[in-house]
């Protein structure tokens, strides 16, 4: 039973409250805009296109939806415990708080993954991104210099010739030092590059509405049929297709939680965390399934499996040139933004589980006169710099949803604990509809997670094997609530 001993939410409350060496800076529209900050990134500018083309077909509109479905009820129940528990960790916490040391750790040990391969992941897609921007412009990087040396062929791991990919590491190392030297320079920053990306894709819905009134046809082609006939293989089109395709681009929806984890650099988190939360999904909702409308309209579907599918889209109708470069833009803006918060959100969950004993004190240390946890965001950029620059991201993007999904789901699973453990604790933010929103997010996220591959759940497993190492190695003799 030591396994799910749990931390009193007087504990956690009081934790909340005590002085750790945060500033609290951010507001209401700082958490927003760092919630779109970390998922408006590759997901939308990469996958769209590639999980279009082999899942869904111009439906890819209708997995955004399942997705966005599943992180909103997710979100309703961050949003309760967020103002309960206003603790930097975000949902390790709350597992700790209401399912277990155990589940908190399963939690913990999948928020690693999520913030650390996303931010590798997105390194990578920075990569390719800068490289294609500055062929057109005649300044081609080697690409024994801008690739990985390591890739995944016919499920083997080979070498590529290449020597590292120098301009993930790059980035990863640049926007390490931007988050050790503040939160608020690391938030004005990502505002900026939040309000770029942000308002070119609202240029390109604007255009692509423009474009429809003018070619119906075209597009009623490109539409038809909206959901493609299933070739018999089980994520070939078809609703098989449209699952499959949830599962695969719910990677664009990765990292809404990374605002829960700056709870107490929060000016007020009992009221501005929910807002935060929810109003990310909201926009980062309407802006996926609007975009992807745009996409398979524009050009069908079938020729979208390209590493830039706005920008080849954008070729295909002859759009203006200067309107590709602004693309070209805001998506090196929206990669840089996802790389940041990833790399913010990393070291927030190693303090969280450093103050339970879980890990070493080290990783718990905040720098004196920056406020942040220097240690923990130099040991995560610098892990980031390293798998960003050895691995390609195909093998990074799938491992990084499914353990998502299982944090999510034991989220939703926590409001549905404490609802009958502690009925009578406050909620300054209450999930609505509770028992059917907590389930039907259980229900959702793991139906997402049974529609990825076979390879995606055996990397889990591996994963998850390496955590158990751990916790019964070292964490579960240090805890302090043993």
């Amino acid at each position: 039973m030591s396994l799910l001993r749990t931390k009193s939410l007087a504990a956690l409350q009081a934790e909340a409250s005590a002085d750790h060496g945060y500033k609290r800076t951010l507001g209401p529209l700082s958490l927003i805009s760092l919630g779109i900050g970390s998922v408006v990134g590759a997901g939308i500018f990469v996958q769209t296109g590639q999980a279009a083309a082999l899942y869904g077909g111009p439906a890819i509109a209708i997995s955004f939806v399942i997705s966005g479905l599943a992180c909103l009820l997710a979100g309703l129940c961050y949003a309760e415990l967020a103002a309960m528990i206003p603790v930097s960790g975000s949902a390790y916490t709350y597992a700790y708080g209401s399912l277990g040391e155990i589940f908190a750790w399963i939690v913990g040990w999948c928020l690693i993954l999520e913030y650390l391969f996303s931010g590798a992941a997105v390194a990578v897609s920075w990569s390719g991104a800068t490289r294609d921007i500055l062929a057109e412009f005649n300044l081609a990087l080697p690409s024994s210099i801008s690739s990985a040396p390591l890739d995944v062929v016919n499920g083997k791991l080979v070498t590529t010739g290449a020597l590292v990919n120098f301009p993930a590491v790059f980035i990863s190392l640049v926007l390490t030092y931007v988050l050790y030297i503040g939160i608020k320079a690391s938030a004005n920053f990502n505002n900026l590059m939040v309000l770029i990306k942000v308002g070119v894709l609202l240029a390109l819905i604007g255009y692509g509405i423009w474009y429809f009134s003018g070619h119906r046809e075209l597009v009623r082609a490109n539409w038809t049929p909206f959901i493609p006939t299933n070739s018999g293989v089980f994520g070939e089109h078809g609703w098989s297709g449209i699952f499959r395709g949830a599962g695969a681009i719910f990677f664009a929806y990765v990292g809404f939680d990374c605002v829960s984890a700056a709870a107490q650099e929060t000016k007020n988190p009992q009221r501005d965390l929910p807002i935060g939360l929810l109003g990310t999904l909201l926009i980062v909702s309407f802006l996926f399934i609007a975009v992807s409308l745009v996409l398979t309209g524009l050009v069908h579907y079938s020729k979208l499996n390209v590493d830039a599918p706005f920008i080849y889209a954008l070729q295909q109708v002859q759009a203006p040139a200067l309107f590709r470069y602004l693309i070209e833009a805001a998506t090196l803006a929206g990669l840089t933004s996802v790389i940041l918060v990833s790399l913010l959100g990393q070291p927030r969950i190693f303090f969280a589980m450093a103050k339970d004993g879980l890990l070493p004190a080290t990783f718990a240390k905040i720098h004196p006169k920056h406020g942040t946890p220097h240690v923990t965001t130099w040991i995560t950029g610098i892990a980031c710099a390293i798998i960003s620059g050895l691995f390609p991201l195909n093998l990074l993007g799938e491992l990084i949803s499914i353990g998502t999904l299982l944090a999510f789901a034991l989220v939703c699973a926590g409001v549905l604990v404490l609802r009958r453990t502690e009925p009578q604790a406050p909620r300054s933010f209450r999930t609505p509809w509770v028992p059917f929103v907590p389930i039907l997010g259980i229900v959702i996220c793991i139906a997402q997670m049974f529609a990825l591959p076979t390879i995606t759940w055996l990397n889990l497993s591996i994963w998850l094997a390496l955590g158990f190492m751990v916790y019964f190695g070292y964490s579960r003799q240090h805890s302090k609530l043993r």
